[in-house]
Order: C-alpha cells, then sequence, then structure tokens
C-alpha cells in the first residue's frame, strides 16, 4: 500500500530507536531488563508498526497501525521521564528526545489525518 522506507516518519522513527540504544548502554545494569529494555522497545515499536500499518491492506488498516505507533510514542516519552526523575537520563538528553518524541507525534497525526475516509 504504501512504500514505508519512503515515509519520513518512519526514518525518523528508526533514527530515534538507533539513538535509544545508545542512550540505554550506559543505564546500570540492573535495569537490563526493566526500563532499558521498555525504553528501547517502545523506540523500536514506532518504526515496526508504521511499517506493519504501510502493508496493509487499506487507509483504514494503515490508520490504526499509526495509532499504535502514536501510543508507543506518548509512551516512549513517559519512560524517559521516568529514566530523567531516577538520574539515569541528563535533562539535556530528556529535552532533546523529547523534541524528536514530539515531532514523530505531529508527524504521525498529520499521516492518520490524511488516511480519514
Amino acid at each position: 500500500m504504501h512504500k514505508f522506507k519512503e515515509l519520513l516518519v518512519w526514518k525518523k522513527a528508526v533514527e530515534i530507536s538507533v539513538k535509544l540504544y545508545s542512550l540505554t548502554k550506559n543505564f546500570p545494569d540492573n535495569e537490563k531488563f526493566g526500563l532499558v529494555s521498555q525504553i528501547n522497545r517502545c523506540g523500536v515499536s514506532i518504526a515496526c508498526n508504521i511499517a506493519e500499518g504501510a502493508g496493509r491492506n487499506n487507509k483504514k488498516e494503515f490508520r490504526n497501525f499509526l495509532g499504535i505507533a502514536n501510543g508507543s510514542a506518548y509512551e516512549l516519552e513517559t519512560l524517559l521521564i521516568i529514566g530523567k526523575e531516577i538520574n539515569y537520563i541528563k535533562g539535556k538528553d530528556l529535552e532533546n528526545f523529547t523534541i524528536e518524541v514530539d515531532e514523530i507525534q505531529k508527524m504521525l497525526f498529520s499521516l492518520m489525518k490524511s488516511l480519514e475516509l
């Protein structure tokens, strides 16, 4: 249906996923299966749901997967705030990631609006 690799929002989602892995590699070892795993899975989930939705049969299905991706973006933002609150993430890093996540959220919303029936 859509060529997901051409979507700027998908590219940005992949980009933030890679950055998240770099960010979380310095978290304490005891967070490996907790916050680290959740943060990384959220980032990956955004890009994967965009891709999966693009491969679906119609606009309605694609829009649904974009909604799931958007939910993952909000979850990611929450996890990053928690990471900052427990001093695993620096304030400037949180600010930079928040800007990127906000941009992805806006792009997802615009894409979803363009797919309305």
